[in-house]
């Protein structure tokens, strides 16, 4: 989340009266993330979030916000997209696709416990299997078709060493992702970057997952190994700590148990899921777009990350 489209509170206010929000209070710019411009809206009717899309279209959007409507229906902690009287949730503003969802109560969690990582477990598990009949399709657009056409972007900014970390990575996961392994993996909406600042808590009680826009259809087990590399992480070493991972996996299969598969794929899929973000941020940061409001991410803790993995193979799943 950035700011890269301003807005005023003399653009929204005739624009928000399509909704049934009432008078508009306030709109306050949220810098962080990378990919939309998006506000903080405050009304007669109650606390809003304000999304203008920057990359994603019109025809794409239907998938994320639909499938938002979809899991708030099935009591899965999200933010439900806002109709306007039309019925529309997607609409135009400033020439770009925009739309307002509800806004979750609490706040994130950076240093999070195992208390918390159960919680998120849970509630991941919960969506997947929400998600299991929502009609719209869509890949992961940040899947390995995504990564393979990225990685000779980034190459040329890179060390020697990285180049070889890079190129062998990609080999490993294209040969993985080619095998029958993969193939019988579970699979269906993921929500893709499910980081620890991306899921609300109040105290130790989870109040919603957030910001859906990387989602698509990829294997469950990815999505788990993606929320492990960050929810379960000591950030400042990078180290993994086995409380936490133990409490998130554990909560998750409570819901879903993993199957024989996942089980057998989690060492190579926890290096598929530091692979992928140490991708978007070396992108982010040698590639970067113009933002009124942008702090991009150091791509160094998912070197380091990706490196450990390989370095330090965790067992199967229990």
């Amino acid at each position: 989340m950035a700011v890269f489209t301003p807005v005023s509170l003399d653009d929204i206010i005739p624009w928000a009266e399509q909704y049934p929000v009432g008078q508009v209070r306030s709109l306050d710019g949220i810098s962080s993330g990378i990919e939309n411009s998006n506000f903080f809206l405050s009304t007669e009717q109650g606390e809003f979030v304000l999304t203008i899309f920057e990359k994603l279209s019109f025809e794409q959007l239907p998938f994320y916000l639909n499938l938002m409507r979809h899991l708030a229906q099935r009591d899965v902690r999200v933010p439900a997209p806002l109709p306007n009287h039309q019925g529309e949730i997607i609409n135009r503003l400033h020439g770009k696709p925009a739309s307002i969802v509800s806004r979750l109560t609490g706040d994130w969690i950076p240093n999070p416990t195992a208390t918390h990582c159960h919680e998120v477990g849970a509630m991941l598990a919960k969506m997947h299997l929400a998600a299991q009949d929502f009609s719209l399709y869509q890949p992961n657009l940040r899947g390995l078709d995504w990564w393979r056409e990225t990685t000779p972007a980034v190459l040329p900014f890179l060390s020697a060493d990285n180049q070889q970390l890079l190129r062998n990575e990609m080999q490993t996961q294209e040969k993985f992702a080619a095998s029958d392994s993969y193939a019988s993996l579970p699979n269906g909406p993921i929500h893709a970057d499910l980081f620890r600042n991306n899921v609300m808590f109040d105290g130790e009680r989870l109040t919603g997952f957030f910001d859906f826009y990387f989602a698509g259809c990829d294997t469950w087990l990815f999505d788990v190994a993606v929320t492990v590399n960050d929810w379960c992480i000591n950030l400042s070493t990078g180290e993994t700590d086995s409380q936490r991972v133990r409490a998130l996996l554990d909560a998750y299969a409570g819901v879903r148990p993993f199957t024989t598969e996942e089980r057998a794929a989690w060492p190579i899929m926890l290096r598929a899921a530091a692979l992928r973000f140490w991708l978007s941020r070396l992108y982010d940061f040698y590639l970067p777009r113009e933002a009124e409001m942008l702090t991009p991410h150091d791509p160094t803790h998912f070197e380091r990350l990706l490196r450990h993995r390989i370095a330090h193979p965790v067992e199967g799943l229990n």
